[in-house]
Order: structure tokens, then C-alpha cells, then sequence
């Protein structure tokens, strides 16, 4: 009897511990160009009037002008379009703009950069980009400045900043 209970509890164990592991959950690994959040806020606790959602790509010894060429069309990130919500009206680049969310896209240039918000969103690149959807264009100065090895945005002092390798571009950005 002893050895009938210990055969069919051993038999349980093995089975158990290969339905385990035959269902068990395969997780992607960490993403090479990781999501990253910035939100313009008038201080740290105060609610946030603007947030955007962005993957940043790196550069890796690669050249900007390869990784968001210019003269075309850019998703202003890596993976999915950045996603920028405007949680009230707001002025962007000197226009303005209706609260809610839309997918930056950008069109890099030497000296300036063209800004747009376009109403198709939870789109992959720029590939599906449609201009009949803008919702705004706006062309801004390219300044330079020390290397960023991974695209940035950050806001500060009613602007929103665009960095990756020296090029900076400053969005102004006010209710």
C-alpha cells in the first residue's frame, strides 16, 4: 500500500511539473528602443496638461541622418508613432490645438524641423501616415548641442524639447 502511494505521488509530482512547464508563459525580452513618458506639467504636483508617449531608439554608432533621414516622414520615435494628449486646448508650435490625443510625426530637416499632429492613432511607424489627417503643421528651428545617444523629450520653461545625437528642436507649448 505504502509503495502504491509513494508511486502514484511521485506519478502526480512528474506530471504536474511537466504541465507546468509545458503551459508556462514565454516574455518578450527588454525592448531595444524602450517606452518612455514626458509630461508638461506647471509643477510637480499639479495636474498634467500635456504627456506624451515615445520609444526612444539609441543611436548605436549609427548616424541620425540614417535613423530619421531628411525630408521624410518620421514617427518622431522608434516602434508605434509617439503619441502626444493634450488634456485641454493648448497652443503647440504657435497654433492651437483641441484637447485630446493625437500621433506626432515629424519631417527632420537641416535647419528646421516640420511638427505634426495627426488624428490617426495606435499606428506602427510611419508607414500607414496619411497628411489628409493632420491636424496641425508647424516648422521649427534646429538648434545644436552636446550628443544624446538616445532620443529624448523632455519639457521645460513652456517648451517641449526634441533631442537625439546634437540636433535639439524646441517646441513652444502654452495653454
Amino acid at each position: 500500500m505504502k509503495k502504491t502511494t509513494f508511486l502514484t505521488t511521485c506519478t502526480l509530482a512528474f506530471v504536474m511539473l511537466f504541465s507546468v512547464q509545458t503551459y508556462a508563459q514565454k516574455f518578450a525580452s527588454l525592448d531595444k528602443s524602450p517606452l518612455d513618458i514626458a509630461y508638461f506639467r506647471t509643477d510637480r504636483n499639479a495636474t498634467p496638461m500635456v504627456k506624451v508617449i515615445y520609444s526612444r531608439p539609441q543611436l548605436k554608432d549609427r548616424s541620425l541622418s540614417e535613423l530619421a533621414p531628411n525630408g521624410k516622414i518620421w514617427r518622431t520615435g522608434a516602434n508605434e508613432a509617439t503619441e502626444i494628449k493634450f488634456f485641454q486646448d493648448m497652443t503647440f508650435a504657435g497654433k492651437k490645438v483641441k484637447a485630446g490625443t493625437y500621433s506626432l510625426f515629424t519631417i527632420p530637416g537641416d535647419t528646421e524641423w516640420t511638427i505634426i499632429l495627426s488624428s490617426d492613432l495606435d499606428v506602427w511607424g510611419a508607414y500607414s501616415y496619411k497628411e489628409a489627417n493632420d491636424v496641425l503643421r508647424a516648422k521649427v528651428p534646429v538648434s545644436k548641442g552636446e550628443t544624446v545617444e538616445a532620443f529624448s523629450i523632455a519639457f521645460e520653461d513652456n517648451t517641449m524639447f526634441l533631442a537625439w545625437d546634437t540636433v535639439r528642436i524646441a517646441i513652444p507649448v502654452s495653454k
